[in-house]
């Protein structure tokens, strides 16, 4: 075969050498002389399986081989500083190949590390430019094994102008499993596209703590949630050909106090509630999805570090979960073990811990050779076994033979990226998503949605209607054009209603985050902003305030000590409010915010998390109706973070007020601000007919719970039907009771339909007090419920 029609059209000719020359020739008919000795191996040979090739391949590898393929490469810009292979690379340590090289000519934008480049689009480009990296390394290392292109991809690919997605706390918001599914799908035909052939998604993480800065990046609160929506992103990945490598590997995102940054360690777990809360969502997706990837945390549990522990990294992740791919670190994880935890005396002995423990490829923003060398020396030493160090090899290389990269290095058809990523379709799906993920929390007199037709004048006002930062985080697209709220409500309404703009206020005053804890005086400056978007509502016939967090002020290293509106934004709403106009507050925020406040005196809130590009648009079509809203909520949003933790599920009466038997004073504001699983719609639902079958049956049996939901309002719209489950009586004590199902249905006005879930033995099992999953005999209660605190139908059935 000609190596043209593998590498479709390179971009740049790399210098032949006559060796060169005739490495060219190692392309033959259906299969890839990798090791060039002009046979083919067992390892080069499709025809055989996968064991054979790996056991083959590791057999011909030298140790210096071996451990270039337990290291990731960080991508132009980031490490590498050439954007195309150079004639230096011969003498640098990945002359002997490396395991993958992480967000290569991505064209990442961030705050904290762009890079730019001029091979991210058009897609071919990239596409051909990933082909010529990868050619150096089939054909200029001696063992020819192909790279593996990882990048991230938690609300889209992150890449120039792919596809993007709302963050994931409003792709939980949505609770569509088909749209997720599709999005899964997306993102794994634009990675293999453009070169990538593993995608750092999904994140696993319940967001447990809502003052965490990463719960921007989670999809909720609730395992089974996240079990759901991390299952389908998964399989749509993977569907795709790329591998889907979780993270974050484990009990990494309730770290004490829900500080991130330096901190990002530490979390208060117990065993049992370890297993039932924060691994759940990692073992489901495992047993269901099969990922090739899990990222290693950086934090502790009970004094160990995951990344050192042995029992995190291949008892329960291999032995017990099932899991056959390779364990990435999250960066910085091995280095901890010395520089943070301090359970390791120098670098190399935290490199040894690692590696034993069950860890497959060190991830970190340095070079390779900084744990390559040392894990050299441990070989030499003696103090690492050859057998572990095979073991951990020979997972990096069945992943990247399940990928098909030993029989297809290349992208095949470079030009085909043009046409397969960030298609009409895929626009069209990312818009849906962002629409399904608006959640309506308050509509009294329905003043929404807004009647433009009646409107004359509009006030957008707030420090996040011209703000568009939010849109693009540096784990997803970049690039893309973008629609602010203020331009998307101006291109919705057209010419016949006047739109008027006022800031109001900054985001934060010149004292955050200390005027969280101590206020400081308005200055003139600040008063006169609030004035004049005072003076301007009187003029308007309704107010539309944009307000809550950037993206400088949620997201990884940015966790909070209030969950209020940051600076002076309530004197902006309060302010707007005294003038007795209608007001709309639009949340653009990563995390629950306690506006206690503003939702006792604000007739309308709608939570758009932190929608995509399309914010603009999206948020209009909601606010006019166009989009009825049908989002519900993934986390708690508590009334202030002195409650916290305070989420669903919760165990029996933990999150109680102080009355009752036993019980006095009133020292405490009590219940959640909206509960997981609350949101509002414009029209209105009711559920009927619940049946529960079989009502007696056997504890290996599956049980069939079946409804009917009815649109009993005058708008077509969507319903979330929430199926919860209550163990009544247990020998441990178990969660009050928590979520087993979800179905979100499009129904029209008087329209009616039974949704069915089915009930298997893991929904109904505990961890017994031997530690053991088990399904105990006796009664339990399904409940059909608009959230986790609106409970509509109950029904009892028995476990026998």
């Amino acid at each position: 075969m000609k190596r043209s029609a593998w590498l479709g059209l390179p971009l740049l000719a790399l210098s032949f050498s006559a060796s060169a020359q005739q490495k060219s020739n190692i392309y033959h008919k259906g299969w890839v002389d990798f090791n060039k000795n002009g046979r083919m191996d067992i390892f080069e040979d499709p025809s055989q399986n996968i064991e054979k090739r790996v056991t083959d391949l590791l057999s011909q590898m030298t140790v210096d081989e071996k451990t270039c393929q337990m290291a990731t490469l960080y991508g132009y810009k980031r490490v590498l500083k050439d954007e195309m292979p150079v004639d230096r690379w011969k003498t640098e340590i990945w002359k002997d190949g490396i395991a993958n090289i992480d967000e290569e000519l991505n064209n990442l934008t961030s705050h904290t590390d762009d890079a730019p480049t001029q091979y991210s689009y058009p897609f071919s480009k990239h596409a051909s430019a990933i082909n010529t990296v990868q050619k150096w390394f089939v054909e200029e290392t001696r063992m020819g094994i192909p790279v593996d292109f990882t990048n991230e991809g938690i609300h889209g690919l992150n890449h120039d102008r792919a596809t993007p997605l709302p963050a994931p706390i409003g792709i939980g918001s949505t609770w569509d499993k088909r749209l997720v599914r599709q999005a899964g799908r997306t993102v794994g035909r634009e990675a293999r596209a453009l070169g990538y052939t593993n995608v750092y998604a999904p994140i696993l993480d319940p967001a447990r703590d809502q003052r965490w800065g990463r719960v921007v990046e989670c999809y909720g609160e609730n395992p089974f949630l996240i079990a759901e929506m991390g299952k389908q992103m998964t399989l749509g990945i993977q569907e795709e050909g790329a591998a889907s490598t979780l993270k974050h590997f484990a009990v990494y995102s309730v770290p004490k106090g829900g500080r991130d940054g330096a901190a990002r360690t530490d979390p208060h777990v117990a065993p049992r509630e370890m297993h039932q809360l924060y691994l759940y969502p990692f073992r489901r997706v495992i047993q269901e999805a099969h990922p090739m990837g899990v990222m290693s945390s950086y934090n502790d549990w009970d004094g160990v570090p995951i990344t050192g522990s042995y029992y995190f990294l291949t008892e329960l992740l291999r032995q017990q979960f099932g899991f056959q791919g390779y364990v990435v670190s999250d960066s910085e994880a091995v280095e901890y073990l010395f520089s943070k935890h301090k359970v390791a005396g120098d670098y190399k002995e935290a490199v040894r811990q690692a590696v034993e423990a069950g860890l497959n490829v060190r991830t970190n923003f340095t070079m390779p050779q900084t744990f390559i060398l040392p894990l050299r020396e441990l070989i030499k030493e003696n103090k690492m076994s050859m057998k572990v160090i095979d073991s951990r090899v020979a997972d990096v290389l069945r992943v990247k033979f399940r990928l098909g990269l030993f029989d297809n290095p290349y992208v095949k058809d470079p030009k085909a990226a043009d046409k397969l990523v960030h298609t009409a379709a895929d626009a069209e799906m990312s818009l849906k998503m962002n629409r399904e993920s608006m959640v309506l929390l308050k509509n009294e007199g329905n003043l929404l949605p807004l009647d433009k037709s009646k409107l004359k004048n509009i006030l957008v006002t707030g420090p996040l209607a011209a703000e568009s930062n939010y849109t693009i985080s540096r784990y997803g697209p970049s690039h893309n054009p973008i629609v602010s709220v203020l331009d998307g409500i101006r291109n919705y309404v057209g010419k016949d209603t006047k739109v008027n703009y006022v800031k109001g206020c900054n985001i934060v005053d010149a004292t955050w985050p200390e005027s969280e804890i101590i206020e400081t005086p308005l200055t003139a400056a600040e008063q006169a902003g609030i004035d004049s978007a005072v003076a301007q509502a009187k003029q308007s016939d309704v107010v539309i305030a944009v307000v809550g967090e950037d993206v400088d002020r949620v997201g990884e290293s940015l966790s909070r000590t209030s969950l209020n509106l940051p600076g002076r934004q309530l004197k902006l709403i309060q302010a707007l409010q005294a003038t007795g106009k209608p007001v709309v507050m639009v949340m653009i925020n990563g995390q629950p915010l306690t506006v206690n406040w503003e939702n006792k005196y604000v007739p309308a809130i709608l939570e758009a998390w932190f929608p995509s590009v399309q914010s603009g648009r999206v948020v209009a079509e909601t606010l006019f109706g166009d989009n009825n809203p049908g989002g519900k909520l993934s986390i708690t949003f508590p009334k202030s973070t002195g409650q916290i933790e305070f989420n669903f599920p919760t165990k029996p009466n933990a999150q109680a007020g102080q009355g009752g038997a036993n019980a006095w004073g009133k020292t405490s504001v009590n219940g959640a601000l909206y509960p997981f699983g609350y949101g509002l719609s414009y029209t209105k639902f009711e559920y009927s007919n619940l049946t529960v079958s079989p009502e007696k049956g056997a504890t290996q049996g599956d049980v069939t719970v079946t409804v009917d939901v009815t649109n009993t309002g005058q708008r077509k719209g969507d319903d979330v039907v929430q199926l919860y489950l209550k163990d009544n009586i247990s020998s441990v004590t178990t969660y009050e009771y928590d979520l087993r199902g979800f179905e979100r249905v499009t129904l029209n006005p008087g329209e009616k339909r039974t949704v069915t879930f089915t009930l298997h033995p893991d929904d109904l099992a505990l961890l017994d007090k031997n530690m053991n999953w088990t399904v105990e005999p006796g009664t339990f209660t399904a409940m059909i419920g608009a959230s986790s605190a609106d409970i509509k139908l109950k029904k009892e059935f028995i476990v026998e």
